[in-house]
């Protein structure tokens, strides 16, 4: 089941023995574990993370362990304690991703057969499914859903979480948090507690019953309007070195990461092409126009900005500084982003290709109609930046 599902999911059938929450989102697992929490000790749940017990019984009643700290045996022992003047336990096994498979294994007779006292969750990002142990409790434990959300359901999400919070969004602001929501989608965390952190801000920073709007959503991330990173393409399309790099530079000092502005911008061309390849389809403007989040009148001069072969000599110059990024090699990267940025905007559409790779471009993207693959850029942890973030 979904994680928006599990609260009526309990309701209905009450308190599982076991149950798996799994999936890239850590806002919505911690949010599962709360629901489960709240469930079982018979009122809301602390924060995650936050120590257990509060003086009360439920010391006693809960534990918080770790997989790459806990053997199995010590797993058992918790979950097969008696609760104290209670109903049930509750034991939470954190990093269930990096449980030995020797501990895994010497859990399955648990798994067979549970404490009917004690609700115990597995939680992680992912498990191995060769495993044994992870088939196991695939196969008996209640399976909670905490993977990234589809882009068509961002929009509902993010207004289901402002109203929460008593923010009232314009749909310009809606449209560019689901932009920032789907190019940070490959952060170790997930995007969403990165999004929700942008709405509590907001709702610090806009004045009650005041609607917010997509100039707000920038000031709040410490970014003036026109400068996120959103605008970039714009800057490049109309050849504009100094603003790309000034719009690189702001971003970077409102502390964004450069591995994730080049993760963005890699989106927003992969949409651009999605764009060129559905007007030529004879797709209609408006329906584009909403895509980009411009006038219609507007589309087909920005869209012209990139002809095919820059898009396709873009895509080979994204994979060269994601490499460079991640390698630590080729400069710092700040300047790595820097001459990325002056390729892109160059006259010569194929500039920053090696005379060797000009005439190559098309081992990249065999089939020159069609976008590559919408896979992110970055596949691993995003790294850091140095710099202060903004508050």
């Amino acid at each position: 089941m979904k994680a928006h599902e599990l609260a009526s999911h309990i309701k209905n059938s009450g308190l599982a023995p076991l149950y798996l929450v799994w999936g890239d989102e850590e806002y919505l697992r911690d949010g599962a574990v709360m629901t489960i929490k709240a469930a079982v000790l018979g009122r809301e749940g602390k924060e995650p993370g936050e120590t257990e017990g509060d003086g009360g019984l439920d010391v006693f009643n809960s534990d918080i362990l770790y997989a790459d700290e806990t053997d199995a045996a010590e797993i058992r022992a918790r979950a097969e304690e008696l609760p104290v003047f209670a109903t049930r336990r509750l034991v939470l096994l954190r990093a269930a991703d990096r449980l030995k498979a020797v501990e895994g294994e010497a859990l399955l007779p648990y798994l067979k057969a549970p404490s009917d006292s004690t609700t115990l969750v597995f939680v992680a990002p992912k498990l191995d499914g060769r495993q044994k142990f992870t088939q196991a409790l695939r196969e008996r434990a209640v399976l909670i859903d905490c993977s990234s959300l589809p882009e068509q359901q961002l929009g509902d999400w993010i207004r289901g979480e402002a109203g929460a919070l008593g923010v009232d969004l314009s749909e310009d602001a809606v449209a560019l948090l689901t932009e920032l929501a789907v190019s940070l989608k490959e952060t170790a965390s997930g995007a969403l507690s990165l999004v929700r952190r942008e709405l509590e801000k907001l709702a610090a920073y806009v004045p009650e019953g005041a609607v917010v709007r997509s100039e707000d959503v920038s000031a709040v991330r410490g970014i003036e309007p026109g400068a996120s990173v959103f605008d970039l393409p714009h800057a490049i399309g109309a050849r504009d070195c100094g603003q790309a790099l000034r719009i690189l530079d702001r971003n970077l000092e409102a502390g964004e990461a450069p591995l994730r502005i080049l993760g963005s911008l890699a989106w927003q061309y992969r949409r651009i092409w999605k764009t060129k390849d559905l007007l030529r389809q004879g797709g209609q403007v408006s329906e584009v126009a909403r895509a980009l989040r411009m006038p219609p009148f507007k589309v087909r001069e920005f869209v012209g900005r990139f002809s095919e072969r820059h898009l396709r000599t873009a895509f080979q110059l994204f994979m060269e500084t994601d490499a460079k990024l991640k390698g630590g090699s080729g400069g710092r990267p700040v300047r790595v982003m820097e001459s990325l940025l002056l390729a892109l905007c160059a006259n010569g559409q194929d500039a920053g290709l090696s005379t060797r790779d000009r005439g190559k471009t098309s081992v990249l993207n065999p089939q020159a109609s069609k976008l590559p693959r919408s896979r992110p850029i970055s596949n691993v942890r995003t790294v850091r930046s140095r710099r202060p973030s903004a508050s």
